[in-house]
């Protein structure tokens, strides 16, 4: 019996140990043919993206063009592919700053704790009761809709959920033997932040900075479909699916097509996020 048990567990742990792995590289692949496809737009299309010919206007795929045009005669495929480099491109830009500042604030909370800690806390409190949505149509009354209100609206949002993420593993990082042992021997707060703390949270980082990657995505798509996001004619996954309202009926791919893009690239990243969790994670490791 014990031998059976034992080769049931170790069936169930090569099992486990795939799909870890198949989470990982699905998604490795899935962000990296987005990443390949923004790149290529940069330097070439099948037609512009902005290239209007009213004369070819909702032609269905491969009847002008591999998936057709719009109400305006532009190649859907050649604004997908400009539409994902704009979406990325936002997207990362704003995780980073958000990522950046909300984890400097977290590390640093957890060093000084005190009123500091309390004080960043309700900050991110507050900016979580306002959605980044309601935040962008804040920006955009005053900036008017674009590529910056955009990234902003999107990376005040992140710097809460960076900070909350941070300073509770940073406070786990301040209990552990090594970080006693550095401040016995005279080292600073910042000195151990850096040297102690940063190295063994920035996995964390990473994983959650994946995560949140598709959330932005997914966020700067409803920006732009409230007509928030980058300014026309600048092709936006978002818009596409405002502008494809009105033909749902006689051109439906138009709206298919670029909500099918979203939901790739959200779904790519959050399995990239949680195949380098379970392969950065001791916990999952050991678990």
């Amino acid at each position: 019996m014990a031998p059976l048990v034992s080769a049931s567990f170790a069936s169930r742990r090569r099992v486990f140990k795939l799909s870890r792995r198949m989470n990982l590289v699905f998604g490795a692949v899935v962000v990296g043919l987005l990443v390949a496809v923004a790149l290529l737009s940069l330097v070439w299309t099948p037609l512009p993206p902005a290239n209007m010919q009213i004369i070819h206007k909702l032609q269905p795929p491969l009847a002008f063009g591999l998936l057709g045009t719009d109400q305006f005669g532009r190649d859907v495929l050649s604004m997908l592919m400009a539409g994902c480099w704009n979406s990325l491109s936002v997207a990362i830009t704003a995780v980073a700053i958000g990522g950046t500042l909300g984890s400097i604030a977290g590390i640093s909370a957890a060093a000084i704790r005190g009123l500091f800690e309390t004080l960043l806390m309700r900050i991110c409190d507050v900016i979580f009761a306002l959605p980044p949505i309601l935040s962008a149509m804040v920006l955009g009354a005053f900036l008017g809709p674009g590529r910056f209100t955009a990234i902003t609206a999107i990376a005040v949002f992140m710097i809460p959920v960076f900070a909350r993420v941070t300073l509770a593993t940073s406070l786990q990082a301040w209990s552990r033997d090594y970080v006693m042992a550095a401040r016995a021997i005279g080292n600073t707060r910042l000195t151990i932040s850096l040297h102690h703390v940063l190295p063994n949270i920035i996995s964390q980082i990473i994983v959650h900075g994946a995560i949140q990657l598709g959330l932005a995505i997914l966020t700067e798509a409803g920006l732009s479909f409230l007509g928030l996001g980058l300014a026309p004619p600048a092709p936006s996954w978002g818009r596409m699916l405002a502008d494809a309202q009105t033909y749902l009926a006689l051109a439906p791919w138009l709206a298919i097509l670029p909500g099918l893009a979203i939901a790739l690239a959200v779904f790519g990243f959050n399995m990239l996020g949680d195949g380098l969790r379970d392969l950065l994670d001791p916990r999952e490791t050991r678990r």
